[in-house]
């Protein structure tokens, strides 16, 4: 299973690459093409515009943009695919962040007409500060400049010399024309010159297996299961997603925060138990002895646990009107734990074009991306986001709405 987004500026052809995709690689029902074919009509396009395979809402097809993250689904003979398209306009940045959070890759689209914009580096910056293992440069509408090298030349040199600033793990670029599916499912014979994989060829051969982390184990209890029925009469179990490493039956383990150790005793998921479970598994593990564990404990291993800390240190992008202020209470969501929060300082905003800090802010504005502490009414079990983007990654809420206001990652 291959979990990947869509990124880049208005109008640079994210939602048509993955009608195109969906398209070549026959995903879609004849229904659905013949309701593609009578929008484009009704639209005045003298062509299928397979954008409207992903754009649904009426708003974004009258404004031809998307606005909030569309998932498609569609396979191969070799790999499942989910796919988030994600909006590029800088109003609904943070539909993007909550597109990338989840994603094993991202696809960046620039097009070759305009190069690197402003919503080009945000996004390549925003994907690498959420960790995404593996990103795509896909430098789109090469119909438009002749196929020409020296423009893809160009391109690639100055996404290159950003991307240098950024921790960016593995990096691939790809010239396509995502209308004329160019380098899209097969190569193209119009760009000779260019001698790599199309860009489905990529999608189904990058290898993601080695991208969770298999070593800490970390397990947030969501819900216990207590089936109070003669044929389970004695049955308990906790419920949840292995957010990290490999639980296996016999085990030692430790419950946080009570710090009582016992071993498993079995891990029984829908189709049946099983021996062990990884990240990202979601099952039902029995305990041997009977502990108090319930929603928002964590089960991990006695000599390898997560900090336990009421003050976090981390990076919080923004996004909601209302700035953020120091002094200021929120909700926070980390895990299957929930808490009080309050800002105690703002240590700097980011300035995304150039990536230099500004030291000297009292506010966070719809958007922006900065270093904050806060403080918790309780002790969350955290790890470092570069180590686990489960286990580092927090949300935060208005407290009076409950609308969801930031995303935070653990420094």
């Amino acid at each position: 299973m291959l979990r990947f987004a869509t990124a880049g500026s208005v109008d640079d052809g994210k939602s048509t690459l993955i009608g195109r995709l969906l398209y070549d690689s026959k995903a879609i029902f004849e229904d659905q093409l013949e309701s593609v074919e009578r929008a484009s009509r009704d639209k005045g396009d003298d062509y299928v515009n397979l954008a409207l395979l992903t754009d649904g809402l009426r708003a974004e097809r009258e404004q031809g943009i998307t606005i909030d993250v569309a998932y498609r689904y569609f396979a191969t003979p070799r790999r499942k695919f989910i796919i988030a398209d994600t909006p590029g306009h800088i109003q609904y940045t943070r539909n993007m962040v909550t597109g990338a959070s989840t994603a094993d890759l991202t696809i960046v689209l620039v097009d070759a007409r305009k190069g690197m914009v402003e919503q080009s580096r945000r996004h390549a910056f925003l994907v690498t500060l959420l960790r995404v293992p593996h990103l795509v440069l896909a430098v789109n509408k090469m119909d438009l400049v002749d196929y020409r090298q020296d423009v893809y030349d160009e391109i690639y040199a100055d996404f290159t010399n950003f991307a240098a600033k950024l921790d960016v793990g593995d990096l691939s670029v790809i010239p396509i024309s995502a209308l004329e599916g160019d380098n899209i499912v097969t190569r193209s014979t119009r760009m000779p010159w260019y001698d790599g994989p199309s860009l489905l060829h990529h999608l189904e051969n990058v290898h993601v297996a080695s991208d969770r982390n298999l070593i800490d184990v970390r397990f947030p209890v969501q819900y216990v299961i207590r089936p109070q029925s003669s044929q389970y009469p004695d049955y308990r179990g906790y419920a949840g997603q292995v957010a990290g490493g490999i639980l296996r039956s016999g085990d030692e383990v430790v419950v946080l925060p009570s710090g009582f150790s016992t071993r498993i005793a079995g891990i029984d998921t829908a189709g049946g138990p099983v021996s062990e479970a990884y990240a990202p598994m979601s099952v039902t593990v029995r305990l041997t002895d009977d502990l108090d564990v319930s929603r928002g404990d964590m089960i991990c291993r006695p000599h390898n646990a997560p900090a336990a800390t009421q003050d976090l240190d981390a990076m919080v992008c923004w996004m909601s009107e209302t700035p953020l202020r120091p002094g200021q209470k929120l909700s926070i969501k980390h895990t299957t734990r929930s808490a009080r929060a309050l800002v105690k300082d703002l240590q700097y905003r980011l300035d995304v074009n150039t990536l230099h800090r500004e030291p000297e802010v009292d506010t966070l504005g719809l958007n922006d991306i900065g270093r904050v502490r806060l403080r918790t009414t309780v002790p969350l079990f955290c790890d470092e986001y570069r180590r686990n983007r489960i286990t580092g990654g927090f949300v935060l809420m208005d407290e009076a709405t409950n609308r969801t206001v930031g995303a935070g990652m653990i420094n």
